[in-house]
């Protein structure tokens, strides 16, 4: 199954990524199908190929998460963004823990 990802280069300290379709569970530095645009994080400024990102999407290529969210910025996808940030395992302070029923 493809996939839209990103792909990192650039020096160690100063990534920057470029945004491929690729098989899902490809290696970061294997080989992809189709550059489709590039991603500067330290500036925050990218370019994507709309209609090549439009055409994938529409053969059924996935996102993943923090490329559907650039997609969402970028106004070439509609909705609203997915958070990508770890969450916590630890439950958090005052909160009751499930109690199960005795039957």
């Amino acid at each position: 199954m493809l996939a839209i990802k990103l792909r990192r280069v650039g020096k160690k300290g100063q990534a920057s990524f470029r945004v491929v379709v690729a098989e899902k569970r490809s290696k970061l530095r294997g080989k992809f199908v189709e550059d489709l645009g590039w991603l500067n994080p330290h500036t925050d400024s990218f370019n994507l190929k709309k209609e090549r990102v439009e055409y994938w999407l529409k053969v059924g290529v996935q996102p993943t998460d923090s490329v559907y969210n650039l997609l969402v910025k970028a106004g070439i996808l509609k909705g609203p963004k997915i958070p990508v940030h770890a969450k916590s395992k630890k439950p958090k302070e005052g909160a009751k823990p499930e109690e199960k029923a005795v039957a």
